[in-house]
């Protein structure tokens, strides 16, 4: 009975992919750029994104607090993962997130992602080299997890997600649930996972920068040109997504393991498309990664991408692994990840 549920959920989350993408088919206008906070949808973890983000169906270390959130109920131990990369255009990109199981009540997690730039000058039409001024940008989410076993096969997964993106004196505020499940079949261990990521509220820009001075009559003298205004900016939706991934070991044996993994993607904002990833594992301590990013998405830049880690021990448990990822963005060049990933 359990196991029925168990396909029964998944199917259903495989059914809200397939009615979204038929919703979405014949539509020729591009929906890019037409979401708040898209800093949500920059992949997390050097070995997650070393095998194209085909990892909605692997999800078994701390990044799985990303990917999915079904996963985390399933790590042995505690485990902290600390991410950093250089992302386009001199931005930085850090993410650090940590998993606790709590026994037969299943795990908590929680995150924190930063994305921001350096300071730039402020620049007008009459100052076109600056007014002497300088701003910044910097994006913040702030996640909390759970999640639990179901049953031995069957796992689900929640994060609640605080979201604000800041602009100089601007910055808009946002809240965000994720939804995730993994399920374990019995075909040699495949794994088929299924994410909706943020759900949540519209964002929209306010600050004391929007202040201006107005004169509600200009046609007429005397009246009073400094009353104080405010500009109006639009309400946009969070970057809604629905992913389903498949993963399993082609073989696995004391020494080597070779994963595989597919993810099939629809955004609300970007057409449909498919990761792909593999994982070569040597005595759980090297491992070699690759994938392919976005395959069918329409106009994309992302494209291949590769990795490497190397994992030791140090005082019985406690495990530490390295991991690096290189992922190639055509006309925008690359972006490149480090990891750092404790186990205690």
């Amino acid at each position: 009975m359990r196991c029925t549920i168990s396909i029964l959920l998944i199917a259903w989350c495989c059914l809200v992919l397939h009615d979204s993408a038929v919703a979405q088919e014949g539509k020729s206008v591009s929906k890019v750029g037409t979401t708040a906070a898209p800093f949500l949808e920059i992949g997390v973890g050097s070995r997650a994104v070393g095998m194209g983000g085909a990892f909605a169906g692997m999800a078994d270390d701390a990044t799985a607090l990303y990917w999915n959130p079904g996963g985390i109920s399933r790590l042995p131990r505690p485990e902290l993962v600390l991410v950093h990369a250089n992302w386009l255009a001199g931005i930085s990109f850090d993410y650090v997130g940590f998993v606790m199981p709590v026994g037969g009540f299943g795990s908590l997690g929680g995150s924190v992602t930063l994305l921001g730039s350096e300071d730039m000058p402020v620049r007008t039409e009459v100052l076109p080299d600056g007014t002497g001024e300088r701003f910044n940008t910097a994006d913040l989410a702030l996640q909390l997890s759970y999640g639990l076993n179901l049953t031995d096969r069957f796992s689900i997964g929640f994060n609640a997600k605080f979201i604000q993106q800041r602009i100089w004196k601007e910055r808009a505020s946002g809240f965000a649930l994720d939804v995730g499940t993994l399920f374990t079949t019995g075909l040699k261990g495949m794994r088929i996972g299924a994410t909706v990521t943020n759900f949540g509220t519209d964002m929209k820009m306010s600050g004391e920068d929007l202040v201006v001075n107005h004169d509600i009559d200009p046609t007429q003298m005397g009246n009073n040109d400094q009353i104080f205004a405010e500009l109006r900016t639009d309400a946009w939706p969070l970057p809604l997504n629905f992913q389903v991934g498949v993963a399993m070991e082609l073989w696995e044996n004391n020494n080597t393991r070779l994963s595989v993994a597919a993810d099939a993607i629809h955004p609300v904002d970007n057409t449909e498309s498919m990761n792909f990833g593999a994982e070569f594992a040597w005595r759980k301590n090297l491992f070699l990664r690759g994938g392919y990013r976005n395959a069918f998405l329409r106009d994309g830049e992302e494209g291949l991408t590769f990795g490497a880690g190397v994992a030791t021990r140090f005082l019985g448990n406690f495990r530490i692994q390295i991991d690096y990822s290189y992922a190639d963005f055509g006309r925008l060049q690359n972006a490149q990840r480090v990891s750092l990933a404790m186990q205690f």
